[in-house]
């Protein structure tokens, strides 16, 4: 019993030791490491011992993700035996035991595996081993992406799915992002992603899905690249079918314009591909076809009452159609707002013609008085007229009598048999004339002062 209780102890002071310098002896300060393909990768191992106390032997193994296991370099504290098939892209660096990659390829992932006996001579036949593990992964730089699209032809809403596929030629651990008119696009309803992002389902396609699209790829060591960008195309419609007109006055569904009036009206839609128009006349529960085309032309003459009228828009490809209804008033709209600014240029035009009327009236008048009237003698006429003569009033006989008192002399002239009554201030005149015999008749010295009382005695 005694001899079977110091084996126990001796063997766990053992355990205790080797579990103690284990610790201690190496260290990996990173047991995953992410490479690029074409460059060098270094394995760093750090020691923790005196190389000039112990002896060293171990080896370094590469296991590939297919699972095949190589030995890569055998080595002791003086001698290191590499693989030849590896020789030219490997290099073991005494003492610390780290292990270079000169040019990684995508063969270079997997697992490497450090196996480390250490001896040390101070310690008789004691032995420790160490063994590590380090994973590698080779990161190839992401290429150009290519976009597909299936199908390739233009669909139709509602009744067709649309699938898109990115890939790229080269890269690890590349990340997929797509775009449509650059705004990312993200999982929903009918947007479908594949686990990496690198396929897109559009189910079903609708009119907001047009657009153009590309995709976007990047991985940890390189930066974002886009592919060249792909419209997709869609068949819809037609939505918001609306009839206007740039005359009249509209409420609601009710266009009233003036009587004798030429009114167009216009049916749009937003349809792809355009729609085909239907302009229909509705009248007691029958209909009737007036034309077809997005513009319909009414003469209000030819309107006895009210009418109603239709507007039926097809879109062929898609097999859908809209209709808008509308009724058509014609009654006199006034002089308000609206009507002047309806009937501006009407009215300006009227303008013009009535100025250029009145103008050429004027001119043919003129044209008659210069004719008829002969102004410049008329003018000529008046200015050589004596002044008292122009001055002088005219009498009609009925005018203040006070100015008929007055000294009057009848006057007889050899020849004449006539007699002629002057006044006495023409007297002067005739004093010249020598066998003129005068007489004097009456001398009138009081001037009644009433002419009224005069007129009536």
């Amino acid at each position: 019993m005694e001899a079977t209780g110091r084996t126990a102890l001796w063997v766990c002071s053992v355990l205790f030791v080797l579990t103690e310098v284990s610790s201690k002896l190496i260290n990996i300060p990173s047991l995953v490491h992410h490479g690029i393909e074409g460059k060098s990768l270094l394995l760093s191992v750090e020691t923790h011992f005196p190389l000039d106390e112990v002896e060293i032997q171990g080896t370094w193994s590469h296991t590939k993700l297919s699972g095949t296991r190589t030995t890569l370099v055998t080595f002791t504290k003086d001698v290191s035996i590499p693989n030849m098939v590896y020789s030219d892209n490997l290099v073991f660096r005494k003492p610390n035991v780290s292990l270079l990659i000169q040019k990684l390829n995508q063969d270079d992932e997997g697992d490497y595996h450090l196996s480390l006996n250490i001896k040390f001579h101070n310690k008789t036949g004691l032995v420790i081993k160490e063994e590590r593990t380090v994973h590698v992964t080779v990161d190839v730089p992401v290429s150009s992406p290519v976009i597909a699209k299936s199908p390739s032809y233009a669909v139709i809403e509602d009744k067709a799915n649309v699938t898109w596929t990115c890939s790229v030629k080269r890269g690890t651990r590349v990340a997929f992002q797509w775009l449509r008119d650059n705004v990312p696009l993200a999982p929903s309803e009918r947007y479908h992603f594949t686990h990496d992002n690198s396929t897109l389902l559009i189910s079903p396609v609708r009119k907001e899905d047009k657009g153009t699209y590309r995709c976007a790829v990047s991985n940890p060591v390189s930066q974002s690249r886009d592919s060249r960008s792909v419209e997709l195309n869609v068949y819809y419609g037609p939505y918001n079918l609306e009839v206007n007109s740039g005359q009249g006055l509209r409420t609601g569904e009710v266009f009233t314009i003036n009587p004798g009036e030429l009114v167009f009206f216009d049916c749009q839609a937003d349809s792809n591909p355009p729609n085909s128009y239907v302009w229909i006349s509705k009248n007691r529960n029958a209909t009737q076809i007036i034309t077809e085309g997005p513009r319909l032309e009414v003469r209000s003459y030819r309107l006895a009452q009210a009418e109603e009228y239709l507007c039926r828009a097809f879109n062929n490809v898609t097999q859908k159609q809209d209709e808008a209804q509308f009724t058509l008033v014609v009654a006199s709209l006034g002089t308000g707002k609206e009507k002047h600014t309806q009937d501006g240029g009407s009215l300006s035009q009227l303008a013009a013609i009535a100025v250029s009327s009145f103008f050429i009236f004027g001119c043919m008048l003129l044209f008659f008085l210069r004719k008829t009237c002969h102004p410049k003698r008329v003018l000529m006429s008046i200015y050589n007229r004596p002044f008292a003569e122009q001055k002088r009033p005219h009498r009609s006989g009925h005018e203040d009598a006070t100015e008929d008192f007055g000294i009057y002399e009848f006057v007889s002239i050899p020849g004449k048999m006539e007699s002629t009554q002057v006044s006495s201030r023409s007297l002067s005149r005739l004093e010249s004339i020598q066998d003129m015999h005068t007489t004097i008749y009456d001398v009138i010295r009081h001037v009644p002062e009433t002419p009224s009382h005069s007129l009536l005695k």
